[in-house]
C-alpha cells in the first residue's frame, strides 16, 4: 500500500509517495542524503582517450558516465545565492576573500547574503557535492575547465588573474576553499589541518591551519563558500552479513573488500561480475558515491562496519580524473595524456614523500593530505613504479588500489 510522507526541504513541505511493505515499514523514495551525480558524461580508455561507452560485461564497462545518478541542477536566485535542486542546499554564488580558519565562523554568522542570517561554513561533504567532473586542469588556465558549474557559480584561477603569484610560490590552481571539517590527525608530521576542496584541480586535501609558505609563522588563508539549508551528509547504515545498506543515500555496499589491490580496469571488471546478496548489478561507485562513506571522524576514514584486510587502503572510484599531463620538465611524469587518471579516496592517511623538516635535505613518507583525501592515480601504473611519489607533495602512487562495490537499493 502507498502512503504519503511529509518532508521539509529548504522551508518547503514536500509530499513523497512511499511503498509500505507487508511488515508495515515504509522507505521514502527520496533519500535525505541525496548524492549528486558527478556530471561526467563520457567514457575513457586506460590511456585517456574518449571511447564509446562499453556494453555491460566488456572491457572497461561500468564507468561513471554509465551510471549518471542524480544530475546536478542549480538555480540562480538573482541575489548572490544559488539553490541546488538535488540537495536543497543554498550556496553563496562567490567565494569569500582568503581568510584564516579562526575567521570562518564569525564570517558566516555576520553574513546577511540574500537577506538570510543562517549561513554556515560547509562540511567537506557539502562542499564536495558541488564538484563537477567534466572539469579538467591542463596546466594553463586558458585551456582548463573548473570542476564547478561556472554558469551559476563564480570562480577564478590564481589571484583572479589566471597567473597565480609566482613570487610567493603560488600557482594558478592554488584557489582552495576551506570546509568546516577538521582532520582528526595531523599532516606533514604535526600540522593542524582542515579539509578543503579545490575547484581548479578537482581534489579534496587537508590544508594546514598555519601557512606552510613561511615556515608556519602566520595563519594560512583560503577562501570559503558559505551554505545554508537542510542538514546534509548523515548516513543511515543498516548492515547484514554481506552488505551495508545506507538508507540515507539509497546505496547498498559490499561489506568486505576481498579482491585485494587491483588496477582500475580490473576493479571495474570485478564489480561488474560480482554476485553478492542475491544481486548481480554491482558496480564501482563514482567519486561522489564513494565519498558518501568516507568518515572524517576517524582514522581509517570509514565506519568499522566495513571490513578490510588492510584498513589503510585507497579505494577506486569509476570516475576518470581529467587532470592534464604535467610539463615535460617535471621529473617522474606519471602520465602523459589527459584522462589517464582515475579518482580514489584515501581511507588511510594520504601519503607523500616529503622533505622533513623543510630545508633539511632529508625526505621521508608522511601523511601529507589526511585520511579522507580524494586524489587520483594513473589507471595503468604498476606498484613500485614511483618509489618517491609524484608531484609537489610526493603523492603516493600505488597504481593498484582496493575497491568496495556498490549498487542502487531502488533496483532490487
Amino acid at each position: 500500500m502507498k502512503t504519503l510522507l511529509a518532508l521539509i526541504v529548504g522551508g518547503c513541505v514536500l509530499l513523497v509517495a512511499c511503498q509500505t511493505s507487508a511488515a508495515g515499514k515504509a522507505l521514502s523514495t527520496a533519500a535525505h542524503y541525496p548524492v549528486v551525480g558527478t556530471g561526467q558524461d563520457k567514457c575513457y580508455g586506460e590511456r585517456g582517450d574518449v571511447i564509446r561507452c562499453p556494453t555491460a560485461g566488456t572491457f572497461l564497462s561500468g564507468q561513471d558516465a554509465q551510471h549518471p545518478g542524480r544530475q546536478p541542477s542549480h538555480v540562480d536566485n538573482g541575489d548572490g545565492t544559488i539553490t541546488d535542486r538535488v540537495t536543497g542546499l543554498v550556496w553563496a554564488r562567490a567565494p569569500s576573500a582568503p581568510m584564516t580558519v579562526s575567521d570562518l565562523d564569525g564570517f558566516a554568522r555576520a553574513s546577511r547574503l540574500g537577506g538570510h542570517a543562517d549561513w554556515r561554513v560547509p562540511t567537506i561533504r557539502e562542499l564536495y557535492s558541488l564538484i563537477d567532473h567534466r572539469g579538467g586542469y591542463s596546466g594553463d588556465p586558458r585551456t582548463s575547465r573548473p570542476y564547478l558549474d561556472t554558469s551559476v557559480f563564480d570562480f577564478a584561477y590564481g589571484a583572479g588573474t589566471g597567473l597565480g603569484d609566482a613570487a610567493h610560490g603560488r600557482r594558478p590552481i592554488d584557489v582552495q576553499e576551506w570546509s568546516a571539517t577538521r582532520y582528526v590527525g595531523r599532516t606533514m608530521g604535526g600540522d593542524e589541518t582542515v579539509f578543503g576542496v579545490n575547484f581548479a584541480d578537482g581534489r579534496i586535501k587537508g590544508y594546514p591551519v598555519m601557512d606552510p609558505g613561511n615556515r608556519m609563522q602566520t595563519p594560512n588563508r583560503l577562501a570559503v563558500r558559505l551554505v545554508r539549508g537542510p542538514s546534509y551528509g548523515r548516513n543511515d547504515f543498516h548492515p547484514d552479513a554481506e552488505t551495508v545498506t545506507d538508507r540515507a543515500t539509497g546505496l547498498v555496499w559490499q561489506r568486505r573488500s576481498v579482491a585485494g589491490a587491483l588496477r582500475w580496469a580490473d576493479a571495474l571488471a570485478y564489480c561488474g561480475g560480482l554476485s553478492l546478496g542475491g544481486h548481480r548489478d554491482w558496480r564501482v561507485p563514482n567519486a561522489k558515491e564513494l565519498h558518501s562513506i568516507v568518515d572524517y571522524s576517524r582514522i581509517p576514514a570509514i565506519d568499522p562496519l566495513f571490513e578490510f584486510s588492510d584498513r589503510l587502503v585507497y579505494l577506486w572510484s569509476s570516475t576518470t580524473h581529467l587532470e592534464g599531463p604535467p610539463p615535460a620538465t617535471v621529473p617522474n611524469r606519471a602520465f602523459s595524456r589527459t584522462g589517464e587518471l582515475a579518482v580514489y579516496a584515501a581511507i588511510g592517511p594520504a601519503m607523500g614523500y616529503m622533505e622533513a623538516p623543510p630545508g633539511s635535505g632529508r625526505r621521508r613518507w608522511l601523511d601529507v593530505h589526511g585520511a579522507g583525501a580524494v586524489r587520483s592515480d594513473p589507471k595503468t601504473a604498476t606498484p613500485g613504479a614511483f618509489p618517491f611519489g609524484f608531484g609537489p607533495q610526493g603523492d603516493d602512487v600505488r597504481g593498484h588500489n582496493h575497491v568496495l562495490c556498490a549498487r542502487d537499493l531502488a533496483s532490487r
